[in-house]
């Protein structure tokens, strides 16, 4: 299974690679297989160091605050652990 939280592009340079923010952490993704122009601010979904997609912002946040709802879930307890 394979779960891509909405990444916010922060930097784009020359050779169409970019530094995207995911839940607070920074990493260096290709933007080589979007067609669509992508630009700072935008949100891409991503996999194995490439963005495969670019998201609505609207939609990339009401999803980024559901993944947050649901780590502090599982921090406090509410969401027990698997077994």
């Amino acid at each position: 299974m394979c779960l891509s939280i909405p990444s916010k592009v922060l930097e784009i340079d020359e050779n169409n690679f970019a530094v995207v923010e995911t839940l607070g952490v920074r990493r260096g993704v290709s933007l080589d297989l979007i067609a669509e122009p992508v630009e700072v601010g935008d949100f891409v979904l991503i996999h194995v160091g490439f963005a495969m997609e670019k998201i609505d912002t609207q939609y990339a946040q009401e999803s980024l605050k559901l993944y947050q709802k649901i780590a502090d879930d599982m921090q406090s307890g509410v969401i027990p652990p698997e077994e």
